[in-house]
């Protein structure tokens, strides 16, 4: 085999030559490229089943529903934790079946199995309640004698621990990593002063990464305040929580052919609307505003190649999410009355009611689902970024809950959003207005940008302290 060699004309990091004994029961490129990447370590290697208390356990098969209060038991799916292995900071789901055996301890370490997010990781800490965890996760139980929880979590968040999961993975049909598969997994295993070294270091980076993104929030959430304060309006104070406070008193023209509940008249939705009505820009409903409004259809297969398919959860508070999206066949002909133009502003009609997006680039020619609506505005009236920032302001939100089903899963149909006022200033001051935000929202996402750059030197830095 020494005779042979790679032609210079070849990438070597693409191509390689290996001796027969050096085959591990594999033939895949993309294994021998990751052993070639692991043959300095410094620190001898061991098997993660070495390193356990005792056999990796499957999640739960229960179906989520929603978590009304911290008291009850939440249910961890993969949905709920971040690329970063953080759980997200929101009341999430809990299950009408809830089995002991699956409920988390301190330091357990949960690993996705299947799908885009296989090999994510989460490393438990008490939270105060009860958590228990999904089907599609793995939980490993560390013996914490032989090595630091942390450690090993930290070392999931390497380009190391990826590069494994992208040579190891099954990639007929859906990605997936079983337990015994995880417990092959070959981990360095320096001494604990190192360990803590490596942890030192990422856990910077989660700590720095934090700050920015507090800062980057802090930024977003001035738009509201500067908003309200261009269209010179001032919220009411809320009203005290009392009982003559949650009764009402209108006209019959105030409530002939609208709505006579006491949720649609509370007082704090009443001064919101006075409030409104006295900023001194001209006022207009949505229908005056608008050239059409339509909401999608409903999908429920999907495929890996075709056309992008929008759901709710790719609606975010501040922009579309385009990091894990679904696919429909792509023979399917969008319907006309769905087709997205740029600049439709999007809006969430049911569940996580009232996120509000700009369709962009990456998802101009999409089909929507049934849950979203699509407003294509008149844009001699009103600027697409312009309302969509009005929309997500606290006077929007406002109402568009108020105008909301009242149901057990809020829901607002196309009328009641159509009734919604909007203050409408002559389009340059909308274009003033629209420049602002923008450069504001830029700021926020230079701070969040950095997260990558973070994380990368953290991962070196890691490579660092365990290759030669």
């Amino acid at each position: 085999m020494s005779s042979y060699s790679i032609s210079p004309k070849l990438k070597p990091n693409r191509v390689f030559i290996l001796q027969k004994s050096e085959l591990e029961n594999r033939y895949d490129p993309s294994w021998y490229v990751y052993l070639q990447s692991i043959q300095g370590f410094k620190h001898k290697k061991v098997a993660f089943k070495s390193l356990l208390l005792n056999n990796p356990q499957y999640g739960a098969n229960e179906i989520g529903i929603n978590r009304e209060t911290n008291i009850e038991p939440r249910y961890i799916r993969i949905t709920d934790i971040n690329e970063f292995g953080e759980l997200e900071n929101v009341l999430g789901k809990t299950a009408s079946t809830i089995e002991e055996k699956y409920f988390l301890q301190e330091n357990d370490l949960l690993l996705a199995r299947s799908g885009n997010t296989v090999g994510k990781s989460y490393l438990h800490k008490n939270k105060g309640y009860d958590c228990f965890f999904a089907g599609y996760m793995i939980r490993f139980k560390i013996d914490e004698t032989k090595v630091l929880p942390k450690y090993i979590f930290a070392y999931t968040q390497t380009e190391l621990y990826k590069k494994w999961v992208k040579a190891i993975q099954r990639t007929t049909g859906q990605p997936n990593i079983n337990a015994e598969e995880y417990r092959s997994l070959e981990i360095p295993l320096p001494d604990k002063k190192i360990q803590e070294k490596v942890i030192e270091t990422y856990f910077d980076f989660i700590s720095q990464k934090q700050t920015n993104e507090a800062e980057a929030e802090k930024l977003l959430a001035s738009i509201d305040d500067y908003l309200l304060k261009e269209l010179e309006i001032t919220l009411p104070t809320p009203p005290e929580n009392m009982l003559k406070n949650r009764m009402f008193t209108t006209t019959i023209k105030g409530i002939s052919g609208k709505r006579l509940d006491p949720f649609y008249h509370q007082i704090k939705f009443t001064e919101t609307i006075n409030s409104i009505q006295k900023s001194k820009f001209k006022k207009g409903l949505i229908q005056h505003l608008i050239i059409d409004l339509k909401n999608g259809i409903e999908v429920r297969e999907y495929v890996e190649v075709g056309i992008r398919y929008l759901r709710v959860t790719d609606l975010t508070k501040n922009g579309i999410n385009n990091k894990s999206p679904k696919f429909v066949a792509s023979d399917n002909e969008i319907p006309d009355r769905i087709k997205l133009s740029a600049d439709c502003i999007l809006v969430s009609r049911s569940g996580s009611l009232g996120l509000v997006n700009i369709v962009d680039n990456e998802t101009i020619n999409s089909i929507l689902s049934s849950h979203i609506f699509k407003l294509e505005l008149n844009t001699k009236l009103v600027l697409p970024i312009y309302m969509e920032a009005f929309l997500r302001s606290t006077i929007g939100q406002i109402q568009i809950f108020r105008n909301n089903n009242g149901g057990v899963i809020p829901e607002i149909n196309q009328d009641a959003l159509k009734s919604i006022i909007v203050v409408v200033p002559p389009i340059d001051k909308q274009k003033e207005i629209a420049e602002h935000i923008t450069n504001i929202r830029n700021q926020a996402q230079a701070l969040k940008d950095k997260t990558k750059d973070l994380l990368k030197k953290a991962s070196e830095e890691i490579e660092e302290i365990l290759l030669k």
